[in-house]
């Protein structure tokens, strides 16, 4: 026996209406769970309504232009059954959860006869207007404990896992592997089991208004036929950026391997339609592959049969390797690079270090040569401004930041990544030490926030833990230089009339010729060497 049901708008947000641009069904259609009926779009996203239950379409009750508020009844679904949990489809812009502001933060929340399933929402996701889904640690039904990962988040530089925000069990999964998702993003409906949910903690927004590195950076276009044989008009980059596409259409792009953020919308509002979608691919594949910025074309590598040589094996590269080679890639080939060596005599300091290894134990911190490196550098980036610039996105001009904050190359089994520390100038050797151990373990556990990955103004790649005498390091762009640290070695150096050991360390200072020329670049690494043979310079 069929019963009929309605499907209503869910939670709207603070908007009080929104239009119904897209209507994806037809009467007497078969749809399953999850299949999108109705697409509705407000002044800042689009969302698909999704049907609760598999069933057949009886009625449409909208049409296209059509303005619906929250419990507006949009379709009739003849069900075998009624529905027990309706899903709910994910809110057009990021709030609390309802049943979590129900009680103060720090009152129990007492369990009741009839549990409440509430939504577990994608939390802020710092400057990233979306993020895949990489990986989804349960599966309905699940049982788990407070904090248990549920799902995990990967954007262009970090990965982040979705915790359970109570003990409770997992009753539906709205999201799926390589889907992208926004900050207030239904993933999941959880009933708790009766402990407090957990407040998920916002990512700290960057407290200086000035462009940082990930923003500047245009996020990497995934490499494919059609995505990278189409030359985007960087006029209308801007345009782009702001056009609207429902699910379905990007749905659509990603399938035929297009960037949906290179497509120019037609519709209103600049929203990209299925046919802007085709129309792409087909001048992408009339137009063939452009020449490179030089007007060089851009040489395919060769495509080689390494079998034939003997046994191989093909692994593929992870995301944040592929997307950390993209972003180097375009460095280099946008950034003239130039290197300065120059050796630093830190016998001193490495004594003083060492002599300080007690008290920094009391602090329960290991006091590296990292967190003196980074005091070196603040005080070398006061003296030579154009080290702690980055250039305007027109190259006309310099952008001067007036913060400090200090990038560390860390690398994990995943990958390179680089977090930040920032305001590096307010702090002390102790306070660093304990800030790089926390970045650190962050980063090797995978659970660097896009926060922690932003508003670096100068990078620092430390090799000396793993050997080498020299290397040239790529620039993190749009940041102007990188310092390469090797490891220190011991060397007859020649003072006052005999050869004596002392610890030398070596740099490498690569910079952005546009922005520094040679004599600056020299000037910066032998003040840098001065500072680090007399820690007492930080004090000047």
């Amino acid at each position: 026996m069929s019963t009929n049901i309605s499907v209503a708008v869910p939670d709207i947000g603070d908007f009080e209406e929104v239009e119904v641009i897209e209507i994806l069904v037809a009467v007497g259609d078969q749809v399953g769970v999850e299949d999108p009926l109705v697409t509705l779009e407000s002044d800042k996203a689009t969302m698909d309504i999704p049907a609760p239950r598999a069933g057949q379409i009886v009625e449409i009750l909208v049409s296209l232009g059509d303005k619906v508020a929250e419990g507006s009844a949009i379709v009739v679904i003849a069900t075998a059954q009624v529905a027990e949990t309706p899903a709910t489809p994910a809110p057009l812009q990021a709030q609390a959860p309802t049943v979590q502001a129900q009680a103060p933060t720090d009152a129990p929340v007492k369990a009741s006869a009839s549990p409440v399933t509430i939504p577990v929402a994608v939390p802020d996701i710092g400057d990233f207007e979306s993020v895949d889904v990489i990986e989804i640690l349960v599966k309905p039904g699940d049982v788990v404990a407070r904090e248990d990962p549920l799902i995990t988040l990967e954007s262009d530089k970090a990965t982040m896992d979705i915790p359970a925000p109570s003990a409770g069990r997992v009753e539906l999964i709205l999201v799926a592997v390589e889907d992208k998702v926004a900050e207030g993003h239904v993933i999941i409906m959880f009933t708790p089991s009766g402990e407090q949910p957990a407040v998920p903690k916002p990512v700290a927004a960057d407290p200086v208004p000035t462009p940082s590195a990930a923003q500047q950076i245009p996020p990497p276009i995934e490499p494919s036929p059609v995505a990278a044989s189409k030359e985007i008009d960087p006029a209308a980059a801007e345009s782009v950026k702001s056009a609207y596409a429902s699910p379905s259409i990007r749905k659509f792009a990603r399938e035929l391997g297009v960037d949906i953020r290179t497509v120019q919308g037609s519709g209103r509002k600049n929203r990209i339609l299925k046919a802007d979608v085709q129309a792409f691919v087909k001048s992408a594949l009339k137009d063939g592959p452009k020449s490179s910025a030089g007007g060089l074309p851009m040489i395919a590598s060769p495509s080689i049969d390494f079998s034939k040589f003997g046994p191989i094996e093909t692994q593929p590269l992870s995301k944040i390797k592929r997307l950390t080679g993209q972003n180097l890639h375009r460095s280099w080939l946008t950034a003239p690079h130039v290197t300065q060596f120059d050796e630093a005599d830190i016998t001193e300091l490495e004594a003083f270090r060492k002599s300080k290894a007690d008290d920094a134990k009391a602090h329960n911190v290991k006091l590296t040569l990292l967190a003196f490196l980074i005091k070196a550098v603040v005080v070398g980036l006061k003296k030579y401004p154009d080290f702690n610039s980055s250039l305007s996105s027109d190259g006309e001009s310099i952008i001067h930041k007036q913060y400090f904050n200090v990038g560390i190359a860390v690398n994990t089994e995943r990958g390179l990544v680089v977090p930040v520390v920032q305001q590096a100038d307010t702090k002390g050797l102790y306070e660093l030490a304990a800030e790089l151990r926390t970045l650190s373990e962050k980063a090797r556990d995978r659970k660097l926030t896009p926060g922690d990955m932003q508003g670096g103004c100068f990078t620092i790649s430390s090799l000396g833990g793993f050997g080498g005498t020299a290397f040239t390091p790529i620039i993190n762009v749009p940041e102007v230089a990188i310092l390469g640290v090797s490891r220190s070695a011991m060397k007859p150096i020649y003072q006052e009339g005999a050869f004596v050991p002392r610890l030398m360390l070596p740099l490498a200072l690569s910079y952005d010729h546009r922005v520094i020329d040679g004599v600056a670049g020299a000037q910066f690494t032998s003040y840098l060497a001065m500072v680090l043979s007399d820690i007492r310079h930080i004090l000047l």
